[in-house]
């Protein structure tokens, strides 16, 4: 496949075709051609990592991924930015091996959950449709490709996010780019065994809570309420579960350039945004609001854009490398 095509559930889907604008507003159009000229000087991981060394390059391409990567585009850049784009050129036949001729101990658990994962949405709700064969496909292949990892369900979401914009090659490097750390701190601890990278990560965010909605966390200690009761999914699954769909692939698009922090942020503008409302709740009622699926932008933001903007505010990096020490000295 050329590095500058994918293909998802609507077909084949090159740069050239979307970037003139067909469809959409001049606004659209012109937000297309602005992504198209970025990724022209980017068509493969490494000349990507050879761009964010222009001086000024990084701080553009944040920005506008911040607003937003076009939807017709997601395809292409997610897999480009996380590294999975350049796996799957150094691993041809890969995938279709691991696939088709290896045989997996979590089969029947895959195939247990397809029908949790996404039940809502049209690509995953036909029992055995075609949106559920490449979620068993692309789970089954890493399920092989990582045994110690093997599958857990929270992957399942993960992959349903990707296989909504790519191929199923596409997808199953992309997420052992994230899983395996291609640009960011890897994932696979938080579906190892014990599960110790969420146990870290949940550590982390108390203490954040702590130091920057103090009165929110007393009460949540007051209430013995702790991060594993609701915000477990939020990690695993990167808010696949917990967020409107709209919102979801705009953190998707942050996420996936920035890495975990913006779980972090993001975790603590939606306890910013409820905070008044979770102080007046008890502990069953506080539980079942702070671990619901969102329907809606978050209180006191108008548009997707307000709440993105303003989670990304949060101001983390020297809190993370301190909670860092301290959770070293406690294991």
């Amino acid at each position: 496949m050329d590095p500058t095509t994918s293909q998802g559930p609507e077909g084949v889907l090159r740069i050239a075709d979307v970037a003139e604008g067909g469809t959409g507003d001049d606004g659209d159009a012109k937000k297309l051609r602005k992504w198209r000229k970025m990724l022209e000087r980017a068509s493969t991981h490494k000349q990507w990592k050879a761009a964010l060394a222009v001086p000024g390059f990084k701080k553009k391409f944040t920005m506008r991924n911040r607003k937003g990567v076009p939807d017709e585009l997601r395809g292409i850049v997610w897999p480009l930015v996380s590294g999975g784009r350049e796996l799957l050129l150094q691993n041809p036949g890969v995938y279709e091996r691991l696939m088709l001729y290896e045989s997996s101990s979590s089969e029947l658990d895959i195939v247990r959950d397809l029908n949790r994962t996404f039940p809502g949405h049209v690509f995953y709700a036909q029992r055995h449709g075609p949106g559920q064969r490449s979620l068993y496909n692309v789970l089954k292949a890493y399920s092989v490709f990582d045994r110690s990892v093997g599958y857990v369900q929270g992957m399942g979401f993960v992959t349903g996010v990707l296989l909504l914009y790519m191929c199923e090659e596409d997808a199953f490097w992309t997420l052992v780019a994230l899983l395996k750390g291609a640009s960011h701190v890897p994932m696979e601890g938080m579906y190892q065994e014990g599960l110790p990278l969420l146990q870290k990560y949940l550590h982390h965010f108390e203490g954040l809570v702590e130091a920057f909605l103090p009165k929110l966390s007393a009460h949540l200690t007051q209430e013995n309420i702790v991060p594993t009761m609701y915000c477990s999914q939020w990690f695993i699954t990167v808010f696949s579960y917990t967020l409107p769909f709209d919102c979801l692939l705009r953190v998707w698009d942050i996420f996936i350039l920035e890495g975990m922090r913006t779980v972090f942020a993001i975790g603590l503008e939606l306890l910013r945004c409820e905070q008044d409302h979770l102080m007046k709740l008890k502990f069953e009622n506080l539980v079942q609001a702070l671990s619901r699926k969102r329907h809606d932008i978050p209180a006191g933001h108008k548009t997707v854009d307000d709440f993105l903007r303003r989670a990304m505010t949060w101001k983390l990096k020297e809190k993370l490398r301190d909670l860092d020490d301290q959770f070293d000295l406690i294991m």
